[in-house]
């Protein structure tokens, strides 16, 4: 254990929200001359990261971020969502995450529903392609754009300038763009912003429901730092200071942002990143990093133990804890990669509104087919879906509900939405479970039609609503199917309009025109009529029960 590190939390360890920057300054300083980051061969210290982060945020309170500044991140996972993220909380700005996958429609909708005035961004082609006529269009008033370059060793830079021109984006020279390199040029002492850790909001963080309409989870400060203490407090036997995180899943993702890069900054890990997820340059990382600490969603560990038996290496028992969340990992991909890895994973279960951890099998106590026992200071309450003042036994399902310190304060601008969420002042998940007599939680089923596709959402209305605009549709179904990789993947149903032709590979190519990767259906099948409800709405419920019937 590094001499300056702290012992790890005990259960009973009392939770204090604080303000996000001040837990970042007590990692700074505490494990200053230690490797904080690592990015395609480039390392930053602790006290690297905290000078350039504490210049960043002087540069964006030189353009007026502070308390109500909505900032938008659309960036894959590199050191400038580590800097940044950090950077406007320290200013007194919030951060609005957003997928740089998604197309300008789902970019546009969120942003506008978050009142997010400044976005960050890269100068990639994949992502600038889509801010940058958003931002030409005012949807933010300001591109922060951030150089790809200039994130890398310097050989691999000066490669990247030569040999990638094509895969960087035209960044126009106007006033409403500012480099990066500008932003951190100043002094790099920001003004102290007095922050109320209860109130105060840190993370807009996304998540559609039911619907697919996105609503924006508002997490205080005390919600994000309490559940990175709830967090630690599941692993007591933590080396502080000493760890290797490998950071695949994307920062964007509340499970990332927690467990990952905030819970490991504050741990004084080293965070490998991974800026995208191509497996030869994973398992490359893993062979070359020894990384100690995984987090990962289910697919991640199929494609792990994939690669490992197909390059005959299959020793990762340099591995020490394995987190698994995002969906419920089925026992035969649980079982593969603990034979690989001989480390146990550690399944959970949360959501974006609770920070998002709330249920854990700790180290040592694991039982197979629950997503874990409460985490400290949560209370799981299960409650009758059609009577839900009624609490429900132990061993009774029912829909999953949330009390804790880590649980959101509402949706942004969104009153209805978030009176719906609430029932007795615990959050209603939409999920159903139940607990059994020592507390472990386990999942049954979805009260949602929501399709959770390798820990994603995706949302069957979007889908619908993208396969109506072909014109030869008439109508159409999104459902999820078992999926042996992903968990789920969508398949799409659909009727054809009279006289009308198309075939299913002709109508996912028109899907890949409005729907991101994600999102686009497994197989779309076409049929001369879809089951109905005796309301004549269209029933998801028959065509599930057709294909598990398969």
């Amino acid at each position: 254990m590094d001499g300056t590190a702290a012992p790890a939390l005990a259960h009973n360890t009392p939770l204090h929200g604080q303000p996000v920057p001040a837990m970042f300054a007590t990692a700074v300083a505490r494990f200053a001359g230690r490797p904080a980051m690592e990015f395609l061969g480039r390392n930053w210290t602790y006290r690297q990261l905290g000078d350039i982060t504490a210049r960043a945020a002087a540069g964006l309170q030189a353009l007026g971020v502070t308390k109500g500044v909505h900032v938008g991140l659309c960036l894959p996972n590199c050191p400038y969502f580590v800097i940044m993220y950090h950077a406007i909380l320290q200013a007194g700005g919030t951060v609005v995450n957003f997928n740089p996958l998604y197309t300008e429609r789902e970019i546009a909708t969120q942003a506008r529903i978050a009142d997010v005035s400044i976005m960050v961004s890269l100068d990639l082609a994949l992502i600038h392609n889509t801010i940058g006529p958003l931002a030409a269009a005012g949807v933010f008033k300001r591109v922060i754009i951030c150089r790809m370059a200039n994130a890398l060793p310097p050989v691999k830079a000066a490669m990247f300038r030569l040999l990638k021109a094509r895969e960087r984006g035209q960044v126009p020279k106007t006033d409403g763009y500012t480099e990066f390199s500008a932003l951190i040029a100043g002094s790099g002492t920001p003004a102290t912003v007095e922050i109320d850790p209860q109130a105060d909001i840190a993370v807009l963080q996304f998540t559609g429901g039911t619907t697919g309409t996105p609503k924006a989870a508002m997490l205080s400060h005390a919600n994000l730092t309490i559940n990175v203490q709830q967090s630690l407090c599941s692993l007591p036997n933590l080396d502080y200071g000493a760890e290797r995180s490998l950071a695949v899943l994307p920062f964007f993702h509340v499970f990332a942002m927690t467990t990952i890069m905030n819970l490991g900054l504050t741990a004084g890990a080293h965070l490998l990143l991974v800026p995208r997820l191509e497996m030869k340059t994973v398992m490359a990382m893993i062979h070359r990093l020894r990384p100690t600490v995984l987090a990962g969603v289910p697919t991640l560990f199929t494609a792990i133990s994939n690669a490992a038996e197909a390059a005959g290496k299959t020793d990762l028992s340099f591995m020490k804890f394995c987190i698994s969340g995002g969906a419920p990992i089925p026992a035969e991909v649980m079982d593969r990669f603990e034979r690989i890895s001989h480390c146990e994973i550690l399944e959970g279960y949360g959501l974006s509104e609770t920070s998002p951890c709330v249920a854990f099998n700790f180290p040592g106590a694991v039982r197979r087919g629950a997503v874990g026992r409460a985490l400290p200071g949560t209370i799981i309450e299960i409650r009758d879906p059609d009577e839900p003042g009624r609490i429900l036994p132990a061993g009774t399902r029912g829909e999953i509900c949330i009390r804790g310190p880590q649980v959101m304060r509402a949706y942004y601008n969104a009153p209805e939405e978030t009176a719906q969420v609430f029932v007795d002042g615990a959050l209603r998940t939409g999920d159903v479970g139940y607990l059994d007599d020592d507390g472990y939680l386990y999942l049954v089923d979805r009260i949602k039609d929501l399709i959770i596709c390798g820990g994603y959402n995706v949302y069957p209305r979007v889908i619908e609503e993208a396969a109506y605009q072909h014109p030869a549709v008439q109508d159409a179904v999104a459902i999820g199917i078992a999926d042996p990789y992903r968990g789920q993947a969508p398949k799409l149903f659909v009727t054809l309009r009279a006289g009308e032709t198309a075939t299913g590979p002709e109508i996912l190519a028109f899907l890949a025109a409005h729907l991101n990767k994600i999102e686009i259906p497994k197989s779309v099948e076409i049929r001369d009529t879809l089951p109905k409800t005796l309301v004549g709405k269209l029933s998801k419920k028959e065509l599930i029960a057709q294909e598990a019937a398969k």
